[in-house]
C-alpha cells in the first residue's frame, strides 16, 4: 500500500497536495475537512457548489426528507466566493492552474488553497483560508486575497448558496433568501426542514478591504434564481502587486439550539415557529457582530488557544517516524472534530460531520472506538458520551418493547432521541435491483452490553461514582433487564444461550451463541449483579429509588448472576482457537481473495441473506479478536496468537473497525511488524483512499471516525502496552522498528501522568497538580509516583514472535 507521499509534510500537522484532480472532490472534500463538533465544513474551495459536494453539516438538524433516511442537514453554503477574469472563471473545475497548493492544518482547523492561473498579460493568483472557530462554534471565517503582477479587472460574486448537496432529498420545505435590511444585520437564509419544521439560519457578512459589502434587499421578486441565494456582485480593479482582500464571517444556529432540553422534538404553531425565526435572525446577528468586533485575527488566535489546551491533552508525539506521526496527528483531529463537545445530549456520527452518510448517529463505534482517547485524556468529555446513552433510555426501552422485550435494547443507529433510525433494508442487490433486508436493527444486539461496558471502564479508569448513582446504575440494570428478557434457557443442557445474534462479523446474520456477544453479556451480567449489591450499601435511597422505578426485585439480580455462571460461551479448542459462532467451523474454508473471484459485479454486498461470504468462513471484520481487545486480560498470549493466526488470514476487512483490533493484538503476541502495518492501513483509510464509497448501491464514503478514535488505541494500548488493573496502571512498550520515543499524556482515577517511552528506557512524570500517589507498573516493577515526581525504569529488549523473526 504507497501512502500519496505529497500528502505528509516534517512538521507533523499538515497534509498537502500540490496539484488538483478532479476525481479526488468526493475524497478530498472529506479528507480536509474543517469543523469544532457543532459543525464540519468540507474540504472545497470557495467557487464550488452542490455538484462538487460542498458540505456545511450542523449537528441536532435531523430530518427525514424521502420517508426512509433521517440524517442532518447539509445547509446553505455562507463562504461561497467565484472569481473570474475577462478569460473565464478562476476556478480549478474549469481550468488547470499552473501552481497549486492546498492544506489541511489540523493542529488549528484551518483550510488553506493558494492558485495561480496564466493570463497573456501575467498571472493572477487567488489564496483562500478558512477556520472552523472552537471558540464561537457557531461561528466561521473565511479570508480570500487575490493578487495579479498586471493591472487587471475581476469580477466578485459571493453569496450564501442555497444549492445544497443533499444524499436522501431536499431537507427544506421552506428556504427564504433575505438581504440586509439595515446597516450592521447579516445577509441570511431562513429555513425550515420537511419532517418537524426545524427553524434553521445561516448568514454571513462580508468586507472589502476592511469595507462592509451589502447586498441588496431580497424578496421573491429580485432572487436570483440561477444562483438560489442571497448574492453579492461586484468588479475589482487589481494593480500589480497590489493584492486585494475579501473577508466573510459566517454563522449558523438551529432552534434546537436554543431550545430547553426535552423541548426539542414537539411540532411548533405557526405563531411559535415565527417568535423562533426571530429569535435566531437576533442571535446570528449578535453572533456575526462580535465576530466583527473582535476580528479575523483575534478570532483565529483565541481559537488558537482552545486547540493548544486540547492537543496538550489529547496529542501523542512520535520520533522518528514522519508518515506515522503526520497520520496519527490527523486521525486524533477528525476524532477531536466529530465529537459534540458541547452537549451531552448529542452522539458521534460514524462519519462525523463529513458528510450525511451513517445518518450523523452513533453505533457502538461511539463508546468501542471513540470514547477511550477522551476517558484518558478528556474524561469529561467521556462522560458526556456516556450521558448521551443515559438521556435516550426511553428510545432504547421502546425497541426493547416494540421487539417483545424489557429493559433497553439500543438503537443500532441512534440519533438525538436514540429511538432506532437504521432502516430494515440498508443495502440493495446490485444484480437484481430490490432491497436487501438486514438484520442490524433487530439482531445485532451486543449494541445494548457494549454501552453497559463503557459504563464500567468509565468507572473503572475515573472512580466516578457520583456518575455511577446518577446515570450508570439505570443504563447497567435496564442493559441487564434487556439481556434477562433475551436469553435463552435451554433445560436439557442446564445453560442458557444466545440465539439469533448478529456480531461485530456482519456478513454472517442469524448465528447463534456468538462469541463476542455472549461475553460481552456474561460480563455485563456478573458485573450489574455486582453493583445491584453495591449500591444497596453506598447508596441505599438511590438503590431503592431505582428498584422502584425499574420494577426491580433481589430475584432479578440473582436471575442476572445465574445467567452470568450458566451462559454459554464458546472455549478455546485444542488448538486454542474459539470458534466465532456456532457451526462457524463447519462453513466452507476459503479467502477472502479467492472467495472474491466469485463476485458477479465488484459492488455486491458480500452479507447476508445471499452474498458470496454468507457459506464461508471469510468474515467482514474482527469479531473473536475484538473480544480480547476489551477483556485484554480474560485471555493469556498463546491463545490470543492462535486466535489471530486463525481469524485473521480468513477476515475481508469489509469495516474500517477491523484493522486497528488486528494491530493491538498482533502487538500483544509479538507480531510487531504485522501491527505497525496494520496501524498504517487502520490510520490511513481516509488519506489513503481505500475506503468504499459504496456497498449495496449505498453511499458510504466520508471521515471513518471509529477508525480515527482507534488510532490513539492502537499507539496507546497497543505499542505503549497501556492497561489498567484495579489502581495499578500498567506500560508494556513495544515500539515500532521506526519509532525511537514515544510521548503522550493520560489521566488514570483523576490524576495525570507524563508518558515518555524510549527503546531501552521509560519516564514517567506525575503532575504537581495529581491529588494522590499513582502505582505504575512497567518492565515488571510497581513504582509509587507522588504528584511532581518523574520516575525512570530500564526497558528490558523487546521480543518478537517466532513468525516474523529473520529467516
Amino acid at each position: 500500500m504507497q501512502l500519496r507521499e505529497n500528502l505528509i509534510t516534517e512538521t507533523g500537522w499538515d497534509i498537502v497536495e500540490t496539484r488538483f484532480d478532479p476525481a479526488n472532490i468526493t475524497t478530498g472534500g472529506s479528507n480536509f475537512l474543517i469543523g469544532n463538533g457543532y459543525y464540519g465544513y468540507r474540504g472545497t474551495h470557495a467557487d464550488w457548489r452542490a455538484n462538487s459536494q460542498v458540505g456545511f453539516l450542523v449537528t441536532d438538524t435531523y430530518d427525514k426528507a424521502d420517508g426512509k433516511w433521517k440524517e442532518l442537514c447539509n445547509v446553505p453554503n455562507p463562504l461561497y466566493l467565484q472569481l473570474r477574469d475577462a478569460a473565464g472563471d478562476l476556478s480549478c473545475l474549469t481550468e488547470q492552474p499552473h501552481s497549486y497548493r492546498r492544506e489541511l492544518n489540523f493542529r488549528y482547523s484551518r483550510h488553506r488553497m493558494e492558485a495561480s492561473w496564466k493570463r497573456q498579460a501575467g498571472s493572477i493568483t487567488v489564496n483562500e483560508e478558512r477556520v472552523a472557530l472552537r471558540g464561537q462554534r457557531h461561528g466561521i471565517v473565511q479570508k480570500t486575497v487575490v493578487s495579479a503582477d498586471h493591472d487587471c479587472w475581476v469580477e466578485l460574486n459571493c453569496g450564501v448558496d442555497t444549492e445544497v448537496w443533499s444524499l436522501n432529498g431536499n431537507h427544506f420545505a421552506h428556504c427564504q433568501p433575505v438581504g440586509a435590511r439595515d446597516q450592521g444585520e447579516a445577509a441570511h437564509v431562513e429555513l425550515l426542514t420537511v419532517e418537524t419544521g426545524l427553524p434553521i439560519v445561516v448568514g454571513h457578512r462580508v468586507f472589502l478591504d476592511s469595507q462592509e459589502v451589502t447586498p441588496p434587499a431580497v424578496d421573491d421578486s429580485t432572487a436570483d434564481l440561477h444562483f438560489g441565494g442571497v448574492q453579492h456582485e461586484g468588479v475589482l480593479y487589481l494593480r500589480a502587486g497590489e493584492p486585494r482582500e475579501i473577508l466573510v464571517f459566517a454563522a449558523v444556529y438551529s432552534a434546537n439550539d436554543l431550545r430547553p432540553p426535552g423541548d426539542d422534538t414537539r411540532q411548533r404553531c405557526d405563531q411559535e415557529v415565527l417568535s423562533e425565526q426571530g429569535t435566531l435572525r437576533a442571535a446570528l446577528n449578535d453572533a456575526l457582530r462580535e465576530m466583527i468586533e473582535h476580528g479575523y485575527g483575534m478570532l483565529v488566535t483565541e481559537s488558537k488557544k482552545i486547540w493548544d489546551r486540547i492537543w496538550d491533552d489529547c496529542d501523542i508525539r512520535v520520533s522518528g517516524d514522519p508518515v506515522a506521526q503526520t497520520l496519527l496527528r490527523y486521525n486524533i483531529y477528525h476524532n477531536i472534530i466529530a465529537t459534540p463537545m458541547h452537549s451531552e445530549r448529542l452522539p458521534i456520527g460514524a462519519r462525523g460531520l463529513s458528510c450525511q452518510a451513517y445518518q450523523g448517529a452513533a453505533f457502538w463505534d461511539q463508546e468501542i472506538f471513540n470514547m477511550p482517547m477522551f476517558l484518558y485524556t478528556r474524561p469529561e468529555i467521556a462522560r458526556n458520551i456516556l450521558r448521551y446513552r443515559f438521556h435516550t433510555l426511553d428510545g432504547a426501552r421502546a425497541k426493547a418493547r416494540e421487539l417483545g422485550y424489557t429493559g433497553a435494547f439500543y438503537a443500532w443507529v441512534s440519533g438525538k432521541d436514540g429511538y432506532e433510525i437504521c432502516p430494515s433494508h440498508f443495502f440493495v442487490d446490485v444484480l437484481s435491483g430490490r432491497a436487501i433486508r438486514n438484520h442490524f436493527n433487530d439482531w445485532q444486539v451486543h449494541i445494548s452490553p457494549d454501552i453497559a461496558y463503557a459504563v464500567f471502564l468509565y468507572f473503572d479508569v475515573t472512580g466516578d461514582w457520583d456518575f455511577i448513582a446518577g446515570y450508570g446504575a439505570e443504563i447497567v440494570f435496564e442493559v441487564a433487564r434487556f439481556l434477562q428478557s433475551f436469553v435463552y434457557y435451554k433445560p436439557e443442557k442446564q445453560r442458557y444461550e444466545l440465539v439469533r445474534l448478529l456480531g461485530p462479523d456482519e456478513y454472517h446474520e442469524n448465528v447463534d451463541n456468538n462469541f463476542f456477544t455472549a461475553y460481552q453479556a456474561r460480563y455485563v451480567l456478573g458485573r450489574a449483579a455486582s453493583l445491584f449489591d453495591e449500591l444497596m450499601i453506598k447508596e441505599p435511597d438511590c438503590a431503592l429509588a431505582l428498584r422502584q422505578k425499574l420494577e426491580l426485585s433481589p430475584s432479578d439480580r440473582d436471575f442476572w448472576q445465574d445467567v452470568s455462571e450458566r451462559l454459554f460461551v464458546h472455549k478455546p479448542n485444542s488448538s486454542g482457537v474459539i470458534e466465532q459462532f456456532d457451526g462457524f467451523f463447519r462453513l466452507e474454508d476459503i479467502t477472502p481473495q479467492e472467495l472474491a473471484k466469485r463476485l458477479v459485479d465488484p459492488a455486491e454486498y458480500w452479507g447476508w441473506p445471499n452474498g458470496v461470504a454468507v457459506e464461508t468462513q471469510v468474515s467482514k471484520q474482527a469479531d473473536v479478536c475484538q473480544t480480547f481487545v476489551l477483556h485484554r486480560d480474560a485471555y493469556d498470549p498463546q491463545i490470543m496468537a492462535a486466535n489471530y493466526d486463525y481469524y485473521e488470514p480468513r477476515t475481508q476487512h469489509g469495516s474500517s473497525l477491523s484493522p486497528p483490533v488486528y494491530a493491538m493484538v498482533a502487538s500483544w503476541v509479538g507480531k510487531q511488524r504485522a501491527a505497525y502495518d496494520y496501524f498504517i492501513r487502520s490510520a490511513g483509510v481516509d488519506l489513503f483512499g481505500t475506503g468504499k464509497a459504496f456497498s449495496g448501491g449505498t453511499f458510504i464514503g466520508g471521515i471513518h471516525t471509529a477508525a480515527c478514535g482507534a488510532a490513539w488505541q492502537v499507539v496507546v494500548s497497543g505499542f505503549a502496552g497501556m492497561r489498567h488493573q484495579g489502581q495499578l496502571l500498567s506500560f508494556t512498550p513495544r515500539l515500532p522498528e521506526r519509532w525511537s520515543e514515544l510521548e503522550f499524556n493520560v489521566k488514570f482515577r483523576g490524576d495525570r501522568v507524563g508518558v515518555h517511552l524510549g527503546r531501552r528506557v521509560a519516564r514517567f512524570s506525575a503532575s504537581e497538580d495529581n491529588r494522590s500517589v499513582l502505582h505504575i507498573g512497567c518492565a515488571g516493577q510497581e513504582l509509587a509516583l507522588s504528584p511532581g515526581v518523574e520516575l525512570v525504569v530500564e526497558l528490558p529488549p523487546p521480543t518478537v514472535a517466532h513468525s516474523e523473526r529473520k529467516r
